[in-house]
């Protein structure tokens, strides 16, 4: 993946979707907010119009019920059902006016009152300025409210809105208190009071209360509309009539969240104690939450813009940042293919033209570098192979040693015999194989070709031994890698040595790799030639001739040739005590030993 999908990756891991959660949280939490700021309002609001209706209704109630207490009046309505069968107009002189005045005392106390009526003794009385030609008198003692408040024995009825009961031709809605007027102390009934109150004080009520966001009902005791801030009261009684919002409208208080005309909305309710009547008010959802909606707007404009600033930022640092490090790499992996035409001009004066100009020189160095190395190389290894050509002929010495065992066997001399065939054997097996890699067991016996040499030239001064891990025979090492070694053994330490010396050859698997142990308990070497020899077997392949230990570091060449650095000699050595050479191989799969 490019740095810059990284960067852009990071950016909204750690800006964008960070900044997504937090807005989700912190408009979730706002939102509850202020439904519960909403909701703690509406509920003040609708406690307080419900207790100021029932103020209101209560007054009316209170006006009804100085029937009772009022003498004059009480006076007047025994004696108009005393002389009832009398003539009218007497009485209405006498007693009406009482009652006339009355009626006249509630109308002026009374805020909105459309008429007060009071029926007694078979007559119906009005204030002094009512106009009795818009009523319908005929019957109304048969009427359905006229029995109600007859039943309710003085107890004040209330009336949900309605058309006033005797008026004609009226479209006015109004609401109700009637109530029975019965002698004072008794429960004689003297007379029945109707007082018709128009809309407008529940209007006025309401009126400090309802805007764009809150509407208001008020339902009567039966499901009756008393009063609906929306004129489509079917639709609304229809949304009311719903399963769901029946079940909730049956508590006496509560609220909810359902469906009014087609608008989500947010409903509580409160039952007047008084009158029984449910007070509503709703209001639109949307607009409750309209404040915390545009506290969502601006978060979740803010995660597009730290989005769009993202990508701005990918674009720019693709074009400055990226494309050139992709460029530079190509360029190069193609200066480590070995193609060194390749173009790092630029015109940037920033980090990235200091690095440019930088990798351009290497570049060139590096081109130079190599030219010179190669031709140098290759001179060093032409003269090198020269020169361990004319060390040592194995085809030569090969067939003059068989020669001159022929000499020795016809002039009776066995021990030279012997000990020319030995030579002339290891020569032999060393032509025969003309292989880089043998097993780990031909090697050995090639070793032991060349100690068995040694020991008939030495006698009993040199013992040899070996001590091979099981499985290591057959594992891979570089041929003529052993006999070196054991040379530089037998040379340097053993010969030196005063006394019987010992030789032993260890194999052992560790790990990956194949250890070979060559130690000896010679003579060892001082810490100067120690130093020596370790800081030679260090260095690059050089002209080694006339140095000692050339076939130690002719071995440690090969093995590095072969196996890269990671392989090769170690040595420890102690002056007096002896030496230990360490050749370390890859434990790579056995191989089988190829016949000769």
């Amino acid at each position: 993946m490019r740095v810059n999908h990284q960067i852009f990756i990071l950016m909204i891991c750690i800006i964008t979707l960070p900044l997504t959660i937090m807005s989700g949280i912190v408009y979730l939490f706002s939102l509850q907010t202020v439904k519960n700021e909403y909701q703690n309002s509406a509920n003040l609001i609708l406690n307080n119009l419900s207790f100021n209706i029932d103020q209101y209704l209560q007054s009316i109630e209170t006006g009804t019920l100085t029937a009772q207490l009022d003498s004059q009046l009480q006076s007047s309505l025994v004696h108009w059902s005393e002389n009832k069968n009398t003539d009218p107009s007497d009485i209405s002189i006498k007693y009406g006016g009482v009652i006339e005045q009355f009626i006249s005392r509630i109308e002026l106390t009374v805020k909105n009152v459309d008429s007060v009526q009071v029926f007694a003794g078979g007559r119906i009385f009005y204030s002094a300025d009512f106009n009795q030609s818009d009523y319908n008198t005929d019957d109304v003692f048969n009427q359905d409210w006229y029995k109600k408040t007859l039943h309710s024995q003085g107890k004040a009825v209330l009336f949900g809105a309605h058309t006033p009961f005797l008026r004609t031709n009226s479209s006015e809605s109004v609401i109700s208190i009637a109530r029975v007027i019965n002698k004072t102390g008794t429960r004689t009934n003297l007379a029945v009071i109707l007082v018709d109150i128009r809309l407008d004080s529940l209007r006025e009520i309401l009126s400090l209360s309802e805007n764009t966001n809150r509407n208001f009902l008020i339902l009567d005791d039966e499901g009756g509309i008393v009063y609906s801030s929306d004129p489509n009261q079917e639709q609304l009684l229809k949304d009311l009539g719903q399963p769901g919002s029946q079940a909730k409208l049956q508590a006496h208080a509560g609220n909810y969240y359902s469906t009014m005309n087609g608008v989500p909305s947010y409903l509580n309710f409160i039952t007047s104690p008084f009158s029984g009547w449910k007070v509503i008010q709703y209001m639109d959802e949307h607009n409750m939450t309209k404040d915390a909606a545009m506290f969502r707007k601006i978060l979740l404009w803010g995660a597009l813009c730290s989005l769009v600033t993202a990508l701005l930022f990918m674009i720019m640092l693709s074009k400055r940042v990226t494309k050139p490090i992709i460029q530079l790499s190509k360029q190069v992996r193609a200066v480590g293919l070995g193609k060194f035409d390749v173009d790092l001009s630029t015109q940037r004066q920033d980090e990235f033209g200091v690095l440019y100009k930088g990798i351009r020189k290497m570049v060139e160095d590096l081109q130079e570098h190599i030219e010179r190395s190669s031709m140098t190389l290759a001179q060093q290894k032409v003269a090198q192979y020269g020169a361990l050509k004319s060390q040592i002929n194995p085809h030569f010495l090969a067939n003059a040693l068989e020669s001159i065992q022929m000499k020795a066997i016809i002039a009776g001399q066995r021990d030279i015999a012997d000990m020319v065939g030995l030579l002339g054997r290891l020569f032999r097996i060393h032509i025969q194989t003309g292989k880089d890699i043998v097993s780990l067991r031909e090697e050995l016996e090639h070793t032991r070709l060349y100690v068995k040499v040694q020991q008939m030239r030495f006698g009993d001064k040199i013992s040899y031994s070996e001590k091979i891990e099981p499985g290591a025979e057959m594992l891979p090492v570089l041929h003529f890698s052993l006999q070196p070694i054991v040379e530089n053994a037998i040379v340097h330490g053993l010969e030196r040595k005063s006394g019987q010396g010992s030789l032993e050859i260890a194999a052992f698997i560790s790990g990956q790799a194949l250890h070979i142990e060559v130690a000896d308990n010679g003579a060892g070497m001082t810490e100067e030639d120690f130093a020596k020899l370790r800081q030679r077997l260090n260095e690059a392949a050089e002209d080694t001739l006339g140095s000692t230990h050339i076939g130690v570091k002719n071995v440690q060449d090969r093995i590095r040739y072969y196996y890269g650095d990671g392989y090769g000699i170690a040595i420890e050595s102690q002056p007096g005590e002896g030496t230990k050479v360490i050749l370390r191989f890859p434990a790579a799969k056995a191989i089988s030993d190829s016949p000769r």
